[in-house]
């Protein structure tokens, strides 16, 4: 089962709010996941993020592989620095 770290998209229309999810890449976007690990709001200002680091870290060293937008948020929070450096 090959596990990915990505968005899923919930909210209104024009009102959009995300979950940074685990789950099996064959599922739908907005389908059923395995775990959830984070939030983002874009609306607020500044835009609210949230990562539980310690779960991100524990997928990553799984073999989840993040999406491109969750690589960046990912980066951005500091939890891909730390996978990088564990990992070398």
């Amino acid at each position: 089962m090959a596990v990915r770290i990505r968005f899923a998209r919930h909210g209104r229309k024009k009102s959009p709010f995300y979950r940074l999810v685990v789950a099996d890449s064959r599922s739908p976007r907005d389908g059923k996941f395995i775990e959830l690990i984070g939030t983002y709001n874009p609306m607020t200002d500044p835009a609210e993020l949230k990562v539980n680091e310690e779960r991100a870290l524990y997928w990553l060293k799984q073999g989840a592989t993040p999406s491109d937008t969750a690589r960046a948020v990912l980066k951005k929070t500091g939890v891909w620095e730390k996978f990088e450096a564990e990992k070398a």
